[in-house]
């Protein structure tokens, strides 16, 4: 097989870079280890970006975005048991859009197909060649066979785990990580919304957020120790912690018949450079931010946005500007929205240790936040995303 860019992963980001090479005429193929079934049903968050709604619209991939998404022009900063509301509107002129990431990759499976695109699910790449070279290939195994995929660049849109990180030699890649002392139990739940817009609460006894994922569905988080069990969490137990660190005298938490419970672990990572010879990294692969800041779908969508210029101006003129300075370009947004998350993830949990002083401190950062109009207006900035800055 030959093509011009071979895709390792089928999740947003690689959807996304072979939907926007199509528009550029550049063939690539999608090599996805998963069935199409168990990526179109992975429920995952999705609070998108005003950059990243605007370009599934723009692109033809926002029609049922348009439609189902929720679009939200604030979040709630709830703290010392009272919510202040950051209107982001009114600060930055901006918004976000609640659409979950399953289904926007539902979305790009579809439009792909439709179009005639090559994605080859129930692929598991096994093998990487000649990467720092003008003529790479991908050995992947599919239905019990092995097959090699020729190609000129290979995109690592794999994830963390996936096989193209793993790929590079050692000591060709800096990695700096941080782990946070703490994960976030979820649950799914059946049942009507309690609050129109995204609420983030700091208490005593740790974070809280109250999400929406649609009208009948909602997402729920709490803080809790990493190395918990869910099993150790009845239905009962769940909604009396959530009731505790979210109610207020004004307001209190709907419950609904909990579906799913799940405990996510908490980590900051990010790889230095995001290339070596033609392979390049995007999305989870290159990089890992915690929820807080509901960033990681968006900074993958940022990194394939990039690659896709650097590619269409390779293809169009033959000149390397943009990939050589592709991972440059797309460092200096992770490491400004890995900054934000870290921060939002500072302000808002209770680390290990933490004593009455660290959370005076909180309490006054959140004060602040919400009682200055330059700091709202730092978080709304960054918050529905910060605008993109071209590289030449």
């Amino acid at each position: 097989m030959r093509t011009k860019v071979g895709i390792v992963g089928g999740g947003p980001a690689g959807l996304m870079l072979s939907h926007l090479l199509h528009l550029r005429g550049i063939e690539a193929v999608v090599l996805e280890a998963r069935s199409r079934a168990e990526l179109e049903s992975e429920i995952r968050a999705g609070v998108l970006e005003q950059n990243t709604a605007d370009l599934l619209a723009e692109t033809g991939v926002g029609e049922r975005m348009k439609r189902e998404g929720a679009i939200h022009h604030g979040i709630e900063l709830r703290f010392g048991g009272r919510g202040h509301r950051i209107d982001f509107e009114d600060l930055v002129g901006r918004a976000i859009t609640v659409y979950g990431q399953h289904e926007v990759v539902k979305d790009l499976i579809r439009t792909r197909l439709d179009a005639g695109g090559e994605i080859h699910f129930g692929a598991e790449v096994v093998d990487m060649k000649n990467v720092d070279s003008e003529n790479p290939s991908i050995t992947f195994r599919k239905d019990g066979e092995n097959h090699e995929l020729s190609c000129d660049f290979i995109a690592g849109c794999d994830g963390g785990r996936g096989a193209c990180r793993p790929a590079v030699p050692e000591g060709a890649f800096t990695s700096y990580e941080r782990t946070y002392p703490f994960g976030w139990f979820g649950i799914l739940v059946e049942g009507p919304p309690s609050t129109r817009e995204l609420i983030y609460n700091l208490h005593e006894r740790g974070f809280a957020l109250v999400s929406t994922r649609s009208p009948e569905i909602q997402r729920l988080y709490f803080q809790c120790d990493p190395s918990d069990d869910t099993g150790n969490w009845f239905d009962d137990r769940i909604w009396e912690e959530m009731h505790t660190r979210l109610d207020t005298e004004e307001w209190t938490l709907t419950e609904g018949n909990i579906i799913q419970k799940s405990i996510v672990h908490m980590r900051s990572f990010v790889c230095e450079p995001m290339r070596y010879g033609r392979l390049f990294l995007a999305g989870d692969a290159a990089h890992i931010v915690p929820p807080t800041g509901a960033k990681g779908m968006n900074l993958a969508i940022s990194d394939v946005r990039a690659l896709t210029e650097a590619l269409a101006e390779f293809y169009e003129s033959g000149k390397k500007n943009l990939l050589e300075n592709y991972s440059e370009t797309c460092l200096k947004r992770v490491w400004a929205v890995s900054r934000f998350s870290w921060w939002m993830t500072g302000m808002l949990h209770r680390f290990d240790g933490d004593d009455a002083f660290r959370h005076k401190m909180q309490l006054a950062e959140l004060d602040y936040v919400v009682g200055s109009r330059a700091a709202s207006t730092t978080l709304a900035e960054n918050y529905t995303g910060l605008k993109y800055r071209e590289s030449g």
